[in-house]
């Protein structure tokens, strides 16, 4: 087990905030600090400059990163390594999940994931797409699910299954009566968006500005991160959305909500990030194959 003191200071260094640390960490500010300011008295010298709210690493600070970073991989390593070594597949795993992924595709295969593989304890965290990629980078997770490409160069990516968003509307809306949607038509209406840093909103952008069209040229009424929220008010008939048809399955069987396909059809693909290195623990592989299999097959069924 490495020293919990490099843990703090490597996520404190990684977000270069306390209380960004502390969140991580599941840990409050003052125990956060507590263990840089022992870790600095260890080393008798300081390892981050503060100043104006702001903090930054000292040189020694960096040289500090830099052990940290292999000492903690190595930790890691070694602790999975003799785990497995009982040939049992188990141990805490840490996943982030896309706010879709997590509210509608992920449930059911942790259930059944769970049901196989008795001694694993999963522990979801949901956040948009570039939060989740960014703390599997910083390994506060060990895996993340997304709904957009990787940006990151230290995440590796694989693809776990296709996914088509359509416009969501109210049945009374003027686009309801529609067989198909052209991105300009979008700019008539008033448009219900999902946050910055959500996968769907970055694909869907990217879809816009490969039509000619400049996302914002859309009537944006309001932005929301959550799917449930957004549902709620296209149900009022306040404005359309453009989500994946995966989240509105039971509105539309009820008939409180339909779904347009766009013109030409708006294809994604969602996707599995881990860390870039060498060793990948069996838990980690173990469910990465079990998701990819249940989630690939889920949207053909």
């Amino acid at each position: 087990m490495a020293d919990r003191r490099l843990q703090v200071f490597h996520a404190v260094a990684k977000h270069l905030s306390f209380t960004k640390a502390a969140e991580a960490l599941f840990m409050t500010q003052p125990a956060v600090t507590f263990q840089i300011k022992q870790l600095e008295e260890h080393f008798n010298t300081r390892l981050f400059e503060r100043g104006h709210g702001r903090i930054s690493l000292t040189p020694a600070g960096g040289v500090v990163l830099d052990y940290a970073e292999r000492i903690l991989a190595l930790s890691a390593e070694l602790d999975t390594r003799l785990k497995e070594m009982t040939g049992e597949v188990g141990g805490l795993l840490m996943i982030g999940a896309s706010m879709t992924i997590a509210e509608f595709l992920l449930p059911r295969v942790l259930g059944e994931f769970k049901s196989k593989y008795p001694n694993v304890l999963p522990r979801l965290i949901v956040a948009n797409s570039e939060t989740v990629e960014s703390r599997v980078a910083e390994h506060t997770l060990d895996i993340g699910f997304i709904e957009a490409p990787s940006h990151l160069a230290t995440v590796s990516t694989d693809v776990v299954c296709d996914d088509e968003l359509q416009v969501v509307c109210a049945p009374s809306h003027p686009l309801a009566r529609q067989k198909s949607v052209g991105p300009k038509q979008l700019t008539q209406y008033p448009f219900i968006s999902r946050e910055a840093g959500s996968g769907t909103r970055e694909v869907t952008d990217r879809y816009l500005q490969k039509a000619g069209v400049e996302p914002e040229s859309l009537s944006v009424v309001m932005e929301l991160g959550s799917p449930e929220a957004i549902k709620g008010l296209i149900a009022t008939g306040l404005g359309y959305c453009i989500m994946s048809r995966v989240i509105v399955t039971s509105e539309l069987a009820l008939g409180s909500l339909v779904c347009v396909p766009l013109a030409p059809r708006l294809q994604r693909q969602l996707s599995v990030v881990y860390p870039k290195e060498r060793f990948r623990s069996q838990l980690v592989s173990t469910f990465v194959e079990y998701a990819k299999q249940r989630l690939s097959s889920s949207q053909t069924d």
